[in-house]
């Protein structure tokens, strides 16, 4: 009976590992810089040929990139879900924009429930924070820019997304956190014009929704975060509406 040679596995191949997992449970962000060769040396505990090994590896890998005389990073096009060309027609474009809340009331409920289920002290943390700086934008309601608002709003469902530790998730948030800021600002104009109480509305659904992840409450974080989709859905199809009652109107004005 013959038997195969057990391949002794090379210290840089251990680095690798480490490396792709701070990648993949978003550690190590795109377009991060990693620390200098030596401090990462050390805190890893290996040698430095070792560490440049691993290196070169995931640079092959097209996971990171080396800069002459500026370090390494990760590349900036990790978890891209869509192209800039691609964002802005899907920006523009109104069926584009209620598939996206569709795609999101699948997607956020999920990283509601998981969150709430595995959201560590750190995660609560971290999504405190995001939640004070959405609060604060409803608080300066008057001076606050739309795109303001739609950042602190993508922040705060991106902290959720982090706390799910689901991979798969995090990273599709993330690809989609650009088109998701759009979204976000393309429909608060409109909403608010549309309703008076919206702002309340979201005010109070973003509150409930924090407090039952920070609570562990897993079911209702689901259901909350679906029932503030669906609200954004039925306002967005009022606004639709009327703006084709207007159209219609000024056609017939012409005539």
């Amino acid at each position: 009976m013959g038997f195969d040679q057990i391949r002794q596995r090379r210290l840089s191949d251990d680095i690798v590992e480490r490396l792709e997992g701070m990648i993949l449970e978003g550690t190590l962000k795109a377009g991060e810089r990693l620390p200098a060769e030596r401090a990462l040396a050390e805190q890893f505990g290996v040698s430095r040929p070792s560490l440049r090994e691993a290196i070169q590896k995931l640079t092959a890998k097209g996971l990171l990139i080396s800069r002459q005389g500026g370090g390494n990073y990760v590349v900036e096009s990790l978890g891209s879900t869509f192209s800039d060309p691609l964002l802005h027609l899907l920006e523009n474009n109104t069926d584009a924009q209620r598939d996206l809340l569709e795609f999101r009331h699948t997607l956020e409920a999920s990283c509601a429930y998981y969150a709430a289920l595995r959201a560590t002290a750190v995660d609560r943390e971290r999504l405190t924070q995001a939640f004070e700086e959405l609060q604060d934008c409803y608080s300066r309601s008057d001076d606050v820019s739309r795109i303001e608002e739609g950042a602190a709003d993508a922040k705060f469902h991106l902290a959720i997304a982090e706390a799910s530790h689901n991979a798969v998730l995090l990273h599709t948030i993330r690809g989609l956190f650009d088109l998701l800021k759009r979204n976000v600002v393309t429909n608060i104009g409109g909403m608010y014009k549309q309703r008076t109480e919206t702002r309340d509305m979201l005010i109070s659904q973003h509150r409930d929704l924090y407090q039952a992840i920070i609570e562990g409450r897993a079911e209702e974080a689901r259901e909350i975060s679906s029932r503030h989709i669906l609200y954004v859905q039925e306002v967005l199809e009022e606004v639709r509406q009327e703006v084709q009652r207007v159209a219609r109107a000024e056609r017939r004005k012409g005539m």
